[in-house]
């Protein structure tokens, strides 16, 4: 079922402590002040989803250059949760169908993150069609289990025509 309420904003200075507590609710890590501030930069970016003008859930990513061969920019995910009463209705979805449609425009190539191994996001995730790469041990230095799978998802950039399809509907 999805919520039909939901819409999506942007990371201001006047909403950045929700975030904040968001992610404290939601996450395992706690971040510090300039994680916060550095999503306001250029380099970084942020959504939030809001229900009837409430944060209850987001996503923050790190953009990422091209690097190892690769002549496109990544979206490196940092952060991605729904707060739990919200969860399996389709928010978290639609924060992923966001980074899609981001990537596709900006012809970025893929999507990555990293999951904690155990965390029950990680099949969540395959069912976004994101892709286990690999097994990092002692990725975590203050939480248990402390190993990650590295997880991706190859983006197609949408072609022109596909643009100008999507854009005189």
């Amino acid at each position: 079922m999805a919520v039909k309420n939901v819409e999506l904003g942007d990371l201001t200075n006047k909403n950045i402590n929700q975030l904040k507590l968001l992610n404290s609710t939601i996450l395992p890590i706690s971040y510090d002040e300039k994680f916060y501030l550095n999503l306001l930069t250029n380099g970084f970016m942020t959504k939030l989803a809001f229900f009837n003008d409430v944060v209850v859930g987001a996503v923050s990513c790190r953009i990422d250059p091209p690097s190892d061969g690769c002549e496109t920019s990544s979206l490196y995910i940092m952060t991605l949760g729904v707060l739990a009463p919200y969860r399996n209705l389709g928010i978290g979805k639609k924060l992923i169908e966001h980074l899609d449609t981001y990537c596709k425009s900006n012809k970025f190539s893929k999507i990555f993150l990293h999951v904690q191994v155990g965390s029950e996001a990680i099949e969540w995730y395959k069912k976004q069609n994101f892709q286990t790469e690999s097994l990092i041990t002692n990725y975590y230095r203050h939480i248990e289990p402390a190993d990650c799978y590295s997880m991706s998802k190859t983006i197609t950039p949408t072609t022109t025509t596909e643009t100008n399809t999507t854009t005189s509907k």
